[in-house]
């Protein structure tokens, strides 16, 4: 997980929403337990149990006693809808403003030969 000053429990959410976005986790597919993702992050199990008490609040996951946890159906769009809600919201301004600021081609943003200064 990159650094950031955000509790560890949202950071953690929002890798396993990444995963889920990204399909690594599907629609009714189990996710790790707790202790299993515990110990891949080197995190208390107490803070990966909020993490995913967050998802179950949300109705992202579906708990199923005795068994584990999965992602709950339509888990995949709900998250990829808040975040789009997200991203317009809060991060676009701010990118928007920078490449105005900077003269940018919006085309340029798309480029893949762009040559980055040394």
């Amino acid at each position: 997980m990159a650094h950031d000053d955000r509790p560890v429990y949202l950071r953690l959410r929002d890798s396993i929403a990444e995963a889920i976005l990204e399909g690594r986790y599907r629609d009714g597919d189990p996710l790790p337990s707790v202790r299993a993702l515990a110990a891949e992050y080197g995190a208390n199990p107490l803070t990966v149990a909020k993490a995913y008490q967050s998802f179950q609040d949300n109705g992202l996951v579906d708990v199923r006693r005795g068994i584990g946890m999965f992602v709950a159906k339509g888990a995949s769009e709900r998250l990829r809808t808040e975040e789009r809600t997200v991203f317009l919201r809060d991060t676009w301004p701010r990118i928007h403003a920078q490449i105005r600021r900077l003269d940018l081609d919006p085309a340029d943003l798309f480029r893949e030969d762009i040559e980055t200064p040394a």
